[in-house]
């Protein structure tokens, strides 16, 4: 912890140092930056549009991760169905993030449920692959034990196959959490009318980079804490069985 804090001071203590260097209202100093972090709490703006975006980034993770995790340990345990349904992992993995958006807001309209499936559709790829490659690896002497004691596919499953998925689960969790808070802005910004990414589009149109800093370093704040207090305390649990 003292590390990581030193860290911090380093990279605010550097970014203070080329505001002062730069002299310009396009570099922004940490103080000016975190004075209109709290204008914009105390104004109840930030708090609003910080929980809009937080909803959408928990829904779109989680369908993304059930979905994901599901087509990949079927395709993982089946090769007939991976050579199937491989070309189109490849097809999505490939299509750009905007084109998707784009589609979704036209095909659904400019609604929630458009924003959260361009988002899934982006990350259900990425977590299929990552656990693909899990559900390969599983050792087959537990899965035969599994059979021997007639476990079942339930009790295979939670016993037996997700302690072994569980690092890929992980990984796949911990990258799709950032990469899904980044189309979500994109998504605001194209399509909502509330969220970080759509006060960010605001200030853009104001040339006011104090306050994109000020509710993007707030994000990156509550994404930082959700990796410290939810991700790394489950990894942590989830691998003690490996002891």
């Amino acid at each position: 912890m003292a590390q990581r804090a030193l860290s911090l001071l380093l990279f605010l203590a550097l970014w203070h140092v080329a505001a002062d260097a730069a002299a310009s209202r396009l570099l922004p100093p940490p103080l000016d930056v975190l004075a209109a972090i709290h204008r914009e709490v105390a104004s109840g703006e930030l708090v609003g549009h910080l929980a809009a975006t937080l909803a959408r980034v928990v829904a779109s993770f989680m369908l993304s991760m059930l979905l994901g995790a599901a087509i990949g340990i079927v395709l993982g345990r089946s090769a007939l169905l991976d050579r199937l349904f491989d070309g189109w992992l490849v097809l999505f993995l490939n299509l750009p993030a905007l084109v998707v958006i784009i589609l979704c807001y036209v095909w659904f309209g400019m609604v929630e449920l458009a924003a959260v499936l361009a988002v899934s559709i982006n990350k259900i790829p990425n977590v299929a692959v990552i656990v693909r490659e899990g559900a390969r690896a599983l050792d087959r002497d537990y899965l035969e034990v599994a059979e021997v004691y007639r476990f079942g596919p339930w009790r295979t499953l939670r016993h037996v196959v997700l302690p072994q998925l569980a690092p890929y689960v992980l990984a796949a969790a911990r990258s799709g959490l950032a990469l899904i808070w980044k189309i979500v802005l994109v998504v605001e910004l194209l399509g909502r009318s509330n969220g970080v990414g759509f006060q960010i589009g605001v200030y853009f149109q104001l040339f006011d980079v104090t306050a994109i800093l000020a509710y993007t370093v707030a994000f990156v704040a509550v994404v930082m804490a959700i990796e410290a207090g939810v991700m790394q305390p489950l990894e942590r649990r989830l691998s003690r069985w490996r002891r």
